[in-house]
């Protein structure tokens, strides 16, 4: 019992405090607008706001991983959380856009309290119910919504400036909640003698970069679109800051606490069946967002005739709550892999994946400004995150569908060829239809 307890308060504050630290790392998908307006900034100006805080947070997520499997989760997530309390609280004092920057690139280290949180949970989870669990602490993500409903009641309320001060005192409570009521058990710290050079050795297989492939759009891709939509709702359809943040959170919330329905999906049906459907649902939504605003003129026997043709504001929520949800699944299927194939390396391998999706993350929302400044066309966000779906789906049928069912029996299991390195014993891949 006092077991059960101990696993319950893990994955449930660790759930909290990743969800804080989502918060916090999404925050200027909000602050940014009125901050936009204060220094007059340009759309690609606006997304390298938006994204510098993603930067930080993709690149610790490798060191982070690999310090969570060598000391242990627990106390790498409390030192995280604390180190980001102060950088986060002197944004009320910034002026320049320079400053902003570089406090962004601070406080971003929250983003990397993934890959610490996923490996401290899976541990303490047997392998039937990990996809489960970490499907549960994934829907931390919803920390995007969080964002989106709180820093605008707290814009409206007083000003920008209440935004970060209240930020940083919720995380520096949860830091401290998360060390009084979570343990860490000794058998989970370590690697059982493993090196930073055999950990880093899962870099050499196809799989892993593939992973990174996927996680880049379901992971990469929410990240861009969270940071992105508020904005384009205000610009695109006129609303007003709070409106446009709510609608925005029809896509981060499905894209987060539906995470865990995405775990138990993974284990029941098999990470590579959801991650393949995920990919078809998504291209098939990008393809329908990507068409922008058109006014035609046709002439006809009975004279011009003008016609539009577009998504209005209902029809393009629908589609964005529709490929949240189907993000949601994708993250959880992903970290299914992984926890089949690198059990003993979680951190090394989710840092690594984290890595590649963070990055995403970061430099899609750049483009995304970059796009919408070259072309004039705000939809052309959608079209380049379509044409990155196409290249995984390719990618993941030339290197898993075709060799494999996606219905039927399980099909035989692989040895990983750095398994003996890694992990020092055989593990099996495993590939459910």
């Amino acid at each position: 019992m006092r077991a059960q307890v101990q696993q319950g308060l893990v994955l449930g504050m660790s759930t909290l405090a990743f969800t804080v630290c989502f918060m916090v790392w999404m925050m200027f998908a909000v602050l940014g607008v009125p901050i936009k307006e204060l220094l007059a900034l340009n759309e690609t100006q606006f997304g390298l706001l938006a994204a510098t805080p993603v930067l930080t947070g993709s690149l610790v997520r490798l060191p982070l991983g690999l310090l969570t499997d060598r000391f242990g989760g627990r106390i790498v997530f409390f030192l995280l959380m604390l180190a980001c309390v102060l950088p986060l609280y002197m944004i009320t004092l910034a002026t320049a856009f320079w400053q902003f920057l570089v406090l962004g690139l601070f406080v971003g280290l929250a983003g990397g309290s993934f890959s610490v949180g996923i490996a401290y949970v899976a541990k303490w989870f047997d392998k039937q119910n990990q996809g489960f669990a970490m499907g549960v602490f994934g829907a931390g993500n919803a920390g995007a919504a969080v964002t989106k409903f709180l820093a605008p009641a707290l814009i409206a309320f007083g000003s920008w400036h209440l935004v970060p001060k209240v930020f940083s005192a919720i995380l520096f409570i949860t830091a401290l909640l998360f060390w009084f009521l979570t343990t860490e058990k000794k058998e989970h710290s370590g690697t059982g003698g493993a090196t930073l050079r055999e950990q880093l050795q899962t870099l050499k297989e196809p799989a892993v970069w593939r992973y990174c492939q996927y996680y880049s759009i379901v992971f990469g891709g929410y990240v861009a679109l969270a940071l992105w939509m508020t904005k384009y709702y205000v610009q695109e359809y006129g609303f007003s800051l709070q409106s446009a943040a709510l609608l925005a959170a029809c896509f981060s919330l499905p894209g987060g606490v539906l995470r865990a329905v995405g775990g138990w999906m993974s284990d029941r049906w098999g990470a590579q069946s959801v991650t393949w459907w995920v990919l078809w649902v998504s291209w098939i939504c990008l393809f329908l967002l990507s068409y922008p605003q058109t006014q035609l003129q046709v002439q006809t026997v009975n004279g011009i005739v003008d016609f539009h043709i577009g998504l209005n504001a209902t029809l393009f929520t629908v589609l964005l709550f529709v490929m949240g949800i189907a993000f949601a699944f994708g993250k959880a299927s992903v970290f299914k892999y992984i926890a089949n194939d690198y059990p003993k390396n979680m951190g090394a391998v989710s840092g690594i994946v984290g890595l590649a999706g963070g990055l995403g993350g970061f430099v899609l929302p750049i483009m995304f400004g970059a796009l919408v400044d070259l072309t004039g066309v705000r939809s052309s966000c959608f079209m380049l995150m379509y044409g990155v779906v196409w290249v995984s789906l390719a990618w993941m049928y030339f290197s898993e569908i075709r060799k494999r069912p996606l219905l039927g029996k399980q099909p035989p299991a692989t040895q990983s060829p750095f398994s003996s390195i890694a992990q020092g014993e055989e593990h099996v891949r495993s590939a459910n239809a």
